[in-house]
């Protein structure tokens, strides 16, 4: 079963067995200075994707029901500046936390992702590849004036262009290719139906939630059997719940406590469905 960690400042450090498959509440920046040297095989950053919305109100065409973006406050920045300087802190940690042959993954739209590519780049990680999500049920772009965004975008990277023997599972990436090539390219629907959190009004619980699918693929071919996953930005906790599933440990870090309330849900019902012996 899953563990709830609530992070405090009484706490100074962390060992992996405080935190190894446990959510953290608390605030990724101030809780991964605590964590452990070396502690991770993968890394997955899912960081807020400063969207930067207007304020305005986006109405469908036919049924005039209202268009939900991400209007949460952890999606809001005074600048670029101010979220440059949040991804940095964030990667320096991950970097530090990071097994010598580990690797990380960013997703980002193209709001972000370019900034953390750059981000990472100044701070030595080495990009292996970037992996586009093609969304075969995006949202639509109601107003016309662009192209609907149908993408978002991987970066998969390790800590140095020294870093040899990471973890690449060749054969099972191929599998999720449509010819004989490993491709970069993953055709997905976002979440829907029951797999999309809903709360007690019925709406979307997280805006941005992501499917298994998506972390099935991206656990399957970048880790093995017995590696730690760190998510330090947890949201729904998919990452979590993926990882256990494949038998894979986890920790993951979440501030907003409608989300870990969700995070412990999800994994304490999907954890009966399978046994926990293999550790």
């Amino acid at each position: 079963m899953a563990r709830l960690v609530i992070d405090s400042q009484e706490v100074s450090r962390y060992s992996l067995d405080d935190v190894l498959d446990a959510i953290i509440w608390g605030d990724a920046l101030q809780v991964l200075p605590k964590l452990p040297d070396e502690m991770a095989d993968m890394v997955f950053i899912d960081p807020p994707y400063f969207l930067q919305l207007p304020p305005k109100r986006l109405l469908r065409w036919k049924v005039k029901t209202v268009v939900e973006g991400v209007d949460e406050e952890w999606d809001k920045f005074e600048n670029f500046e101010e979220y440059d300087r949040f991804i940095s802190a964030i990667l320096k940690e991950v970097r530090r936390i990071m097994k010598p042959k580990a690797t990380v993954w960013c997703i980002g739209t193209y709001h972000n992702i370019h900034r953390i590519g750059k981000l990472m780049q100044d701070l030595g990680f080495w990009i292996l590849n970037d992996v586009i999500w093609v969304k075969t049920n995006p949202m639509p772009n109601w107003l016309n004036v662009r192209f609907t965004n149908a993408t978002e975008t991987l970066i998969w990277a390790v800590k140095s262009k020294d870093v040899k023997g990471y973890t690449f599972n060749a054969e099972v990436a191929r599998q999720f290719s449509k010819g004989k090539l490993a491709l970069n390219v993953w055709e997905l629907p976002i979440c829907i139906g029951d797999e999309r959190l809903k709360d007690e009004h019925g709406k979307k619980l997280h805006p941005t939630q992501k499917p298994k699918a998506l972390m099935e693929r991206v656990l399957l071919t970048s880790t093995k059997e017995g590696d730690v996953v760190l998510d330090p930005m947890a949201g729904t906790g998919t990452t979590g719940v993926v990882a256990q599933s494949l038998r894979r440990h986890f920790v993951m870090i979440e501030k907003q406590r409608e989300y870990v309330d969700a995070c412990l849900q999800r994994l304490n019902l999907e954890t009966q469905q399978f046994s926990l012996e293999w550790r």
